[in-house]
């Protein structure tokens, strides 16, 4: 996966001034589109598409201060007009391109990224493979924003509005795996930009075909393959820790990607004060 992802960046470079589709350049490649945004903004810290605006304009930025005229530059790095490439430019810079001609900057350069695996071999991460049916996921869903870091607020406030007999209720209703109560993330965009909205459900696995009462909210997902990772410690650093190592260590050395559905997040035991926990972290895949 770190040479597709090596490769697909050749490719932005040589097509920065085109229209660059991620999706037929990874099918391209062996992979999908969905799992190479995936890793890529896992591994890069930013989406494929804002990586791209980026360097589209560290470039326009030098052909700018080197005297080119302005029409020219925006029509080459991909905008039909002066205005939206103006727009992108401030976004990136902080300036207007205007000024920037006027004074040379400030600018914020964005280098072409190469990624690299490092392999530290001092611990193993605990995972399993395992094929499931279609099940269903019942629960109280919201749409919160995508938080990277640290707690996320919003999932946090929609888990304390509910009444304690709730949190008892779900629980009872669990029937297939992952069993108990869940943290399940759903409809997560691709790239996985920091603020972009997902749906929260805070539920219970059910069988395909079990009813779902008429005040909860249902996903139902679909029969595949599931990688699980073991987590234990302070809470939510491991768990994110292993998101993170997921992308870093696994599915690199691994012949499985990402396939679009939830990622969900199972208790297996916490302390009283939630400071640590035991969970598993499920994620769909197929074979790369």
């Amino acid at each position: 996966m770190i040479e597709i992802l090596n490769r697909i960046v050749d490719e932005i470079e040589r097509r920065l001034g085109d229209e660059i589709d991620i999706d037929a350049l990874a099918a391209s490649m062996g992979t999908t589109g969905y799992h190479a945004r995936r890793m890529f903004s896992s591994l890069a810290g930013m989406p494929v598409s804002e990586y791209v605006r980026r360097r589209r304009m560290t470039l326009a930025a030098s052909a700018l201060v080197g005297g080119e005229e302005l029409l020219t530059i925006a029509v080459r790095f991909g905008y039909g007009s002066i205005e939206a490439f103006g727009r992108a430019f401030r976004s990136v810079h902080g300036a207007s391109h205007g000024d920037v001609r006027r004074d040379g900057g400030p600018l914020r350069t964005q280098p072409a990224i190469r990624f690299r695996l490092t392999v530290e071999g001092s611990s193993a991460m605990d995972a399993r493979i395992i094929e499931r049916p279609a099940f269903r996921l019942v629960g109280r869903a919201a749409r919160v924003p995508l938080i990277h870091a640290g707690v996320n607020p919003h999932i946090q406030r929609h888990i304390a509005s509910l009444p304690v007999e709730e949190h008892a209720r779900l629980k009872a209703l669990s029937q297939a795996e992952p069993r108990g109560l869940l943290q399940v993330s759903a409809d997560v965009a691709p790239d996985a930009p920091e603020g972009s909205e997902l749906t929260y459900l805070h539920g219970v696995a059910r069988e395909a075909d079990a009813d779902v009462p008429g005040d909860l909210d249902a996903i139902d997902v679909d029969a595949g393959t599931w990688v699980v990772f073991r987590t234990s410690g302070a809470h939510p650093a491991a768990l994110q820790s292993a998101y993170a190592a997921s992308a870093a260590e696994w599915f690199p050395s691994n012949p499985w990607r990402l396939r679009p559905g939830p990622s969900i997040v199972a208790i297996i035991e916490r302390s009283a004060d939630f400071s640590t926990a035991s969970c598993e972290l499920w994620f769909p895949v197929e074979r790369g």
